[in-house]
Parts: structure tokens; sequence; C-alpha cells
């Protein structure tokens, strides 16, 4: 690796995690049991180093909001699941529960009665003080069955709403938005963004318990126009819901904007989910059926009406969708100027230029279909069927890799799925087929050999010719199409003080792909070795090893593939030094090879987090210094943002990286953010490129945020 001033700094702040790792390793010794703790605020820990994994697996240009994933989590903090009267479908909200796990609390309901205390989760199987913790502050356990009447003044009284407003900007000043002479942007219209450098995002939310979800998001991009020019209505970008649940027999009735979760995602799961993570077992999708949609995707929703009614043992679904939609357009239609030819359906969603608006909202999709349910208590089976159909034709430039990809106008997708729960196993699957004839399987099975002892096992095979425009499964692959796979996962506890997991996932690609110009395939193995001797302090070390090949970089007439490997080292420590303040230190290495390409770096940071509940501020400060030898030894690392903000950065070239976080609760209703971080490169003179380029070593940027509650 390129030598680097950063090397002695790096070296120190190593020593420093180190020594202060092993002073409170010496401190906590005398802990030798671990007690549930006391009612806290939500600890994030596991769920950042789940969305942490799934970062990394997003293609680089791939936008994406994670609000989906926690948004649950935030109503249960709110008000908290009574777990005596708690039914199947609320325990599947919280993705760190498996199905055996739910069984098994749903069984000791049954034979034992009602809880008594929070405690009693602990005689449980499956249910490991980790456990107990995580859903600690979503829960509480209550005698008496809440009652709601469901009147309007009771709606009123007992509901809630939230209000954001937040702004974002770059403030170095970027290519886009620098003056240009105006021949130079006649000639070019697109050599500047029409609008103001700033993000503007505005989501305001009712609900009603669990029953009632009403609300609507709004966002402007930096580089769009905001009342004025294009956007003479303000935002780019408008979303609003009503989703009714648990009135009798309509279990739910979505109107506006909403997601649909059937099955394991072959073929219908139109929302963001959960793939590999370090918690090995957990690979199971739980399907909720239709959803509130409350993020700012602006293609991957359903825009229409859907419903959900039991009938006995069966929940039968139907829902229809009208939008429109972004895509690159081939040809117009002269007279009315619709799209009569497209040749790709896009995801980016910005509409900062001229030709960027030229292919917003410029195709019509229209889907519509529906499932059906058949649950018992430990089984369930159902079918789902759905029509997706375009406004225009789809003719895609053909290549090797895709000429099997969906072409035309409409597409058709019929599927199959199954949950069985037998003891401590738990098989599901499903099975899926194409219009064209395309097909996939997924099968797997989550068991619990020990209570200290759980292993999962799944194999997928999807042809080179699945055509599923809203299918999002458990594949290597970002889109459900050309692979084949055999994953194996375990989770060990050791004691309460030591967990392990591990999963080795075998994959190969029978077709071609971008990138990668003959049939292929790779593995992706990942270990990680939890210790937590007290409730204080935890920390982990996780070695991660992935290959995928690709085209070599070599250019010759006769393309092959190279091996890519990407092997992370990285070692994590969180401890509370009081009851105000906790810290969190990492050391990453990567080391990553393609050919003759080869290239190493790390990544080492110091957090400092201050929050108590007798005070009004919350603060996170974050340092980081990194030396990579160019972007593919990227390291990603999650960083802490304002309420529903989620950043992701790489770790790139060589420099430093630090942030400052502050939250104020100015009384009971309004909480107040602020965020400023700022990446110093050592050895660059410009960041980013093309219209975002920046003419500099540093990029700076600011976040803030105001919520209401009423």
């Amino acid at each position: 690796m390129q030598n680097s001033v950063l090397n002695n700094s790096a070296i120190l702040t190593f020593l420093f995690i180190l020594f202060n790792g092993l002073t409170v390793c010496l401190y906590s010794q005398d802990n030798d049991t671990i007690p549930i703790p006391p009612v806290e605020e939500f600890s994030e820990e596991e769920f950042y180093q789940r969305i942490e994994t799934l970062a990394e697996e997003m293609e680089d240009d791939q936008e994406v909001d994670f609000v989906e994933l926690i948004e649950e989590l935030e109503f249960y903090a709110q008000r908290p699941l009574n777990l005596n009267f708690a039914r199947e479908e609320d325990l599947q909200r919280f993705f760190f529960l498996n199905d055996l796990q739910i069984r098994n609390f749903l069984n000791h309901l049954a034979v034992y009665g009602r809880l008594i205390s929070i405690f009693e989760l602990q005689a449980i199987e499956g249910w490991d003080l980790e456990t107990i913790e995580l859903i600690r502050p979503f829960v509480t356990v209550e005698e008496e069955r809440p009652r709601r009447h469901f009147s309007f003044d009771d709606m009123m009284s007992e509901g809630r709403s939230q209000l954001f407003v937040r702004f974002q900007q770059t403030l170095e000043e970027q290519k886009g938005y620098m003056d240009i002479d105006p021949e130079e942007l006649e000639e070019n219209p697109n050599a500047r963004y029409l609008g103001s450098p700033y993000r503007l995002y505005t989501r305001y939310r009712f609900t009603y318990y669990n029953n009632v979800s009403l609300g609507f998001t709004a966002q402007k991009n930096p580089g769009e126009e905001f009342f004025q020019g294009s956007q003479p209505y303000g935002f780019e970008f408008y979303s609003g819901h009503l989703l009714l649940r648990d009135f009798g027999r309509l279990k739910s009735l979505a109107v506006g904007d909403f997601q649909a979760q059937f099955g394991q995602g072959l073929a219908m799961w139109s929302n963001l989910s959960f793939g590999k993570s370090y918690d090995a077992i957990n690979i199971k999708k739980n399907p909720l059926g239709l959803r509130q949609y409350t993020s700012t995707d602006r293609n991957n929703f359903l825009r229409g009406i859907g419903t959900t009614v039991a009938l006995g043992d069966f929940d039968v679904t139907g829902f229809v969708s009208y939008k429109k939609r972004d895509a690159n357009v081939l040809e117009y239609d002269t007279l009315t100027q619709e799209a009569l030819a497209i040749t790709s359906l896009t995801s980016i969603g910005n509409a900062r230029t001229p030709n960027e608006l030229e292919n917003k909202r410029s195709v019509d999709e229209t889907i519509y279909g529906g499932n059906v349910t058949y649950r018992r208590p430990s089984f369930s089976i159902g079918a789902t069927a759905y029509r997706y159909e375009l406004g225009a034709e789809l003719q895609r430039s053909l290549s090797f890799y895709n000429q099997f990809d969906f072409d035309g106008r409409a597409n058709t997708n019929v599927s199959l799925d199954y949950n069985y729960i037998f003891r401590n196993f738990n098989l599901f699957g499903e099975v899926a087929y194409s219009e064209n004839g395309g097909y996939a399987l997924l099968n797997g099975i989550m068991a619990s050999i020990d209570p200290r002892f759980s292993v999962a096992l799944l194999h997928r095979h999807i042809t080179k010719d699945y055509q599923a425009l809203m299918g999002n499964a458990f594949t290597e692959n970002t889109r459900v199409v050309n692979e084949r796979g055999l994953y194996l996962g375990i989770t060990a506890r050791l004691s309460r003080e030591w967990n392990i997991y591990a999963y080795a996932d075998h994959f190969s690609f029978p077709w071609m792909k971008w990138r990668t110009y003959a049939p292929s395939s790779g593995y992706d193995y990942l270990a990680q070795v939890n210790y937590r001797p007290s409730r204080q302090m935890e920390m982990y070390l996780r070695y991660r090893n992935r290959n995928k090949p690709l085209n070599s970089p070599d250019e010759a007439m006769i393309r092959y593939l190279d091996d890519v490997t990407r092997q992370n080292i990285r070692f994590h420590i969180s401890y509370d030094i009081s009851e105000s303040f906790t810290l969190r230190n990492r050391v990453e290495f990567i080391d990553f090879k393609h050919g003759s390409d080869h290239q190493q770096g790390y990544m080492i940071y110091q957090d400092v987090l201050y929050r108590t509940l007798a005070s009004p501020w919350a603060i996170t400060l974050r340092y980081a210094l990194f030396d990579t030898d160019g972007y593919d030894s990227r390291i990603y690392a999650y960083e802490n943002n304002v309420l529903y903000a989620f950043g992701f950065p790489f770790y790139s070239d060589r420099g430093s990286r630090a942030y400052l976080l502050v939250r104020y609760k100015l009384g009971r209703n309004i909480d107040l953010y602020a965020r400023y971080a700022q990446t110093f490169y050592t050895n660059r003179n410009t960041i980013g490129s093309g219209l975002e380029e920046i003419h500099g070593n540093t990029r700076s940027e600011i976040t803030a945020q105001v919520r209401f509650k009423f």
C-alpha cells in the first residue's frame, strides 16, 4: 500500500482502541452474569450492522431509503406492543424475530397463560438475552386487553401525528451549479443543473395505534427546481397514503401509495428487504401483505388501491396500481408526445437537467393482481398472481448478457409459497413463473438444533429467462434472475458472553452478466465472533471473504474472466464509560484483487456519544482516518444521522472524515437536529465527477431537521 502521512496517526489510534478495550475488559471481569437491563431508548447497534451489510451490496448509483426498515420499530417505541395479546402478524413486524421464536412464544402463551413479567421470556426456547434486550423497548406486559372504540373522537384524542422538515446541502460549489456562459448553456442545456443545490424533505404521518395510518411525503433533490420552472408545484416528488388495518374481517385497506409483500419475494416484493447479514440464520422473509408507503424511492411502489379480507382461514388480497414512472424514451408519438418505445426503466429518480426531465414519468405503468393465503397456526400456503403492463414498448439495446431480459409491453407472474413449522424446524419456500416460461425456485429451512445452536439452509434456482419486475428475493444478484445458489448459516451461543455467527454462500450464474461475458461462479464467506462481558460493553471481530468474477481488466480480443476477491477484517467495540457517555471504535482492513490489480486499505474511527434521559441534549461525534489504494478497495461505514435519514459513505483514497450530530428536545413535542460532516483528502485536488465535481480536496455537508409531535 502507498505510504501515507496518516500511518502514524492510524497506529496511535489503533493503540488507543486496544488500550481502551483492554481497560474496559479488565474492569468488567467481575460481572459474571448479565441481568436484563431496564427499559431504555431503542438500541440501534444490530439494526445498523444489518443495514451496513445491505448498503455494501447495493449498486453504486442506487439511491436507497431505509426509512421503511426502521419505521415499525419507531412506532412501537412510542406505543409498545402488549405481548399478552400479540398476534403472529404483530410479532413478524420485528425484523430480529424469526418464525421459530414467534411460534415458541405463542405456544408458551397457550400452555402457561399470560405473562406476569417480561422476565418470563427467558424461559421460552430461542429467546436468549440478546433477543430479549432487542425487543424490550418495543413491548410491554399488561393484564388487560386494550379497548378501542374506533370513533372519530377516540381517534382524535388517542391518535398521534408527526411532522418532519429536513434541509441538507453540500457547502462546496459543484460544477453543476457554477456560472456558465449563456451561449455555452444554449448549446448544451445539460451542462448545468436547473435548480438550487439543497435537498428539502417534509413528511407528515398520523397514526391511531396500528389500525390507521394517514400521511404524505415530499422531497426535492439537489439540482431540482422548487416552485419555479419545471416544478411550479414545489417538490418534484409527492407521495400520500391511507392505510386501515384490522377492522373486523377487513385486515387491510390501502389507498394511495402502498407496498405489497408476498411469499419470499420471487414474484412480488415491492420494497426494500434484508438479505445476507451477520445474523446468519435470519434469512426468511416475513411478508406483511399490503403496507403504507412512506419512502422517497420514486418508482418502486404501487399507487392505487388494495385490500385484504379475512374469510375464515383464508386471507384474500386484491390490488390495482397505476402511475407514470421514469424511463429512457427511444421514440415519441409526434402528435400526443406520448412515449411509443423505451430502452430501459430507470430508478435514479432525479429531475435536474432537461435530459433527466425528458425521462421523468415518461411511461404509464399498470399493475393489478392479488394473493390468496390459507393460514393455520403452524402452516400457511399462498398463491400470488399479477399483471404488469407498460404504456410503451420496451426495446432494450441488445447485448450478450441481456438478451433474455424482459422486452415488450406486458408480463404476468404467478407464484406459490409455503411456510411450515414442525417442532424446532421451519420449512419455507416459493416457486414462481413468468409469462415467457422462465421460473424461479427458492426453498429453505431454519432449525434450532439446540438452545445454543441454530442452523439455516437455503437453496435457490432461478433461470436466465425468468422475468419479475417487482421481485426482490434472497439472491446474490441485484435482480431475481440467472442464479443458482446454496447458503448455509449457523449461530452458536456459547455462553452469555460469547456468540458466533457464520455463513457460507456458494452461487453460480449460468448465463452472462454485465461485465461478465461468460458463465461464472463465486462464493461469500462471513464469520463473526461477538463478546459481551457486561451490559456496558460489547465487541465483535468479523472476517468476510467474497469472490465474484468479472471480465479481465486486460484489453484483449478474447474476453476471459478473472477472480475478483474482497477480504475484509473488522474489529468493533462499543462501551459505556458512564451513564451518559458511550465510546465506539472500529478498525477495518480490506484486500482487493482483480487479475493483476491488487489494492489494499484501512479505515479507523472513534465515536463519542452523549445520551441521557435526564438531558434534552444528545450528541454524536466521529473522527475517522482512511487510506486505500483506490475506489475498488473502498470501505463502507454507517454514520449516525438525523431521524429517518441514513448515511453510508464509503471511504476511499487517503484522508479523514469527521461529523458532529446534535439533537435537542425542545419540550415533549419538538425535536431539533443539526449535523455537520466533512471529508478531507490528502491525495486529491478534485472530488466527484461530471456535474457533481468539486474543485478542491474537501467536501462538507450540513443537515438540519425539526420534528413536531402532536
